[in-house]
């Protein structure tokens, strides 16, 4: 089976990482008898310097023609870069913007997991930790404050700047049902986290939440107010299965989320709509104070890889059998800067890959 897949290396660090992940893809595709070919388009500051906007039409129009996009990172250094001199819509990031909206990208999923070789990396005491934590958070990726009307303006003769927060009943609908549907696959439990206590968009999540929980009885649903829920990451984490959001809270709970698990490195991440296509990514930014000394890790974008074999390409075994390998390297004790510790022996990004990809098929 050949599956066309629409490759983004994108700034910093994107293309190192890129590159070990279609090295693994391209392992399973021969001991599996599939094929991938890999188009590429430019997102981001690349895109920036080519064609003076952080993604064209015809990167967007590459994208939809695809079964899925393998993204790395876009974006740079805020503070010293010459990609962020200029409109906010002209920036590496606003790519991610638009490619979600053109590509109806709604469902973001961030599986949050505790490897046992890795506990000696998370910031968490080993009380806290206990038997480990396995969480899925679901995060609404096209509306909210992300998406609504915006403008900076002087009012009385102050500057001022406003940020529009809006959602509507099928928004919410629509990532409740993803959510609802991947924990009846998983331990059965949602919770969903707004700030019903202050905002009108998150009582109307919870009303619309409440609403589809009686469509997946077998599901259990708690609500949690977001603050609390930020404790309770670094309190208890054991204690989550799904956790639903909308989309500014997903995107802090989702980073933090990643920090308990040893390291942002090891998040991968789908980004779906409402068919079987998804943009797949590491959770983690474009590190450019490291790019191109091989010292990223590739593991997250190795993971979002085996994600969109399993949920693109319907690839479960092949799915499986790279994740299976991560497991077995991190257990020989193989490790990437950001998550050394003692004992282990450190390797760069290449050597990464080609560890992971050498254990495809050799059991």
């Amino acid at each position: 089976m050949n599956y066309k897949i629409t490759v983004i290396p994108g700034d910093g660090i994107g293309p190192e990482i890129v590159r070990e992940a279609k090295k693994v893809m391209d392992k399973v595709g021969r001991v599996y008898g599939h094929s991938f070919g890999y188009t590429e388009v430019l997102m981001g500051g690349c895109s920036i310097d080519a064609y003076g906007i952080p993604l064209t039409e015809e990167a967007l129009e590459t994208a939809r023609r695809s079964d899925a996009v393998l993204l790395g990172a876009v974006g740079g250094d805020v503070g010293n870069s010459r990609w962020y001199d200029v409109a906010p819509n002209l920036r590496p990031e606003a790519g991610l913007l638009a490619i979600r909206k053109g590509l109806g990208l709604f469902a973001n999923i961030r599986p949050a997991y505790l490897y046992r070789e890795l506990e000696g990396a998370c910031p968490l005491k080993k009380e806290i930790i206990g038997d480990g934590f396995d969480m899925v958070i679901m995060r609404e990726l096209t509306g909210g404050l992300y998406f609504g009307d915006r403008y900076t303006r002087e009012v009385d003769g102050v500057m001022t700047a406003v940020d529009t927060l809006t959602y509507n009943e099928k928004e919410i609908r629509r990532i409740a049902v993803k959510g609802f549907e991947i924990a009846r696959k998983r331990r059965r439990k949602v919770t969903s986290v707004d700030k019903a206590n202050v905002l009108d968009s998150s009582r109307l999540w919870r009303r619309v939440v409440e609403e589809v929980a009686k469509e997946y009885p077998e599901v259990e649903l708690t609500h949690m107010l977001v603050d609390n829920c930020a404790m309770q990451l670094v309190m208890n984490p054991g204690q989550f299965d799904v956790i639903l959001t909308e989309n500014m809270f997903g995107d802090i709970l989702s980073d933090e989320a990643s920090m308990i698990t040893g390291s942002i490195g090891m998040l991968s991440s789908a980004s779906m709509n409402e068919s079987r296509f998804g943009l797949y990514e590491p959770s983690h930014g474009s590190a450019p104070d490291i790019a191109g000394k091989d010292m990223a890790n590739p593991i997250a974008t190795i993971l979002s890889a085996a994600m969109l074999l399993r949920y693109s390409c319907d690839l479960d075994q092949e799915a499986d059998a790279i994740e299976k390998a991560v497991r077995e390297v991190l257990a020989e004790g193989y490790r990437t800067g950001d998550i050394m510790s003692r004992g282990c022996e450190q390797v760069g990004t290449s050597s990464m890959g080609d560890l992971i990809a050498g254990k495809i098929g050799s059991t």
